[in-house]
């Protein structure tokens, strides 16, 4: 469909190509026991094509795991719109999702860092997410952690906070907890009311109990005091001062859309100065005050005034020429 070409912006182009490849998607995929789908959303192939990919993963029963971007502010309306109908497709055929909003790089470099470097940070986000899940899986640990435990944490979770904290010195496990927890260039940028939360604590041979425990409270105390914790804890020969923390945060409750029933009165009779109510047609805003009258007065006062916007019978009208 493309012939090699990209989509040209245009996310049907790029789902369309998808669905062509649809069953080399599948070949691919098959056999696979998690996947990976990372993607900027707002164009044409990563919009287009997540969706249809973690479909097929999906199908497959497939832990998937999508770590995309969102595009800069810059970019326009049409972009962004693309880009949230893009990730709503994406949440229906994920496991977990975790966003990176370009905008955020704005606030995390300064005005000197370069594209390339700026470039770079949010990639950099990108791959510790990736790696950073995968290194749980196959790296052996103290106290393991394995693909159970990850599925446990993240299937049919939706939205995720991943983060990676590294700390040195005497408070090095409190520094690298907070760390972990708040990632400015996340989309959700803390783990407050996560229901399910993935710990893994990586340091030297030094590593004490107390650091681990350390650890742990602080992210126990920032997600959902009901919330679901597992904790890991692999020790490397070669962390002589450092310790790394990772946290997995998921099962966060999108806020609730409180109806407001409507209240129902009834209204007020509109009353003239004099006490009736205004005529039929009358123009409420220019009624003027004037001299009370007797209902016979009032009727004879509306016909001696030829207002045809009254329907008089005729039994009235004989009566105003006796």
């Amino acid at each position: 469909l493309t012939k090699g070409l990209g989509a040209g912006a245009n996310p049907e182009i790029g789902r369309r190509a998808a669905e062509e490849d649809r069953e080399h998607i599948r070949e691919t995929l098959d056999g696979a026991d998690m996947a990976f789908i990372t993607a900027g959303m707002g164009g044409g192939t990563g919009t287009g094509a997540a969706p249809v990919i973690a479909s097929v993963a999906k199908e497959l029963g497939i832990l998937t795991v999508a770590v995309v971007t969102k595009p800069f502010e810059f970019e326009g309306r049409k972009r962004k719109e693309q880009a949230e109908i893009g990730l709503q497709s994406l949440r229906g055929c994920v496991d977990t999702l975790i966003t990176i909003p370009n905008q955020r790089l704005l606030q995390v470099v300064d005005r000197s860092t370069s594209l390339r470097d700026a470039f770079g940070v949010a990639d950099n986000v990108l791959r510790q997410a990736v790696q950073g899940i995968s290194d749980l899986i196959t790296t052996p640990g103290l106290i393991n952690l394995d693909f159970a435990d990850m599925q446990t944490i993240m299937s049919g979770m939706g939205l995720a906070v991943m983060g990676t904290g590294i700390g040195q010195g005497e408070k090095r496990a409190v520094e690298a907890a907070h760390q972990a927890i708040a990632s400015p260039l996340l989309e959700e940028s803390s783990i407050n009311g996560a229901r399910s939360v993935l710990v893994n604590i990586t340091g030297g041979l030094d590593i004490s109990l107390h650091e681990i425990h350390d650890a742990v409270a602080i992210v126990r105390e920032s997600a959902h005091e009901d919330a679901n914790i597992i904790f890991g804890a692999v020790i490397e020969g070669g962390l002589s001062e450092e310790l790394r923390v990772t946290v997995i945060a998921t099962g966060f409750q999108a806020p609730e859309t409180v109806e407001v029933p409507l209240r129902t009165r009834q209204a007020a009779p509109v009353m003239a100065s004099n006490g009736a109510p205004p005529s039929i047609g009358d123009d409420i805003a220019e009624y003027e005050p004037r001299e009370a009258m007797s209902d016979d007065e009032e009727m004879m006062s509306l016909i001696d005034k030829g207002d045809r916007r009254l329907d008089i019978p005729a039994f009235m009208r004989r009566w105003k020429h006796r």
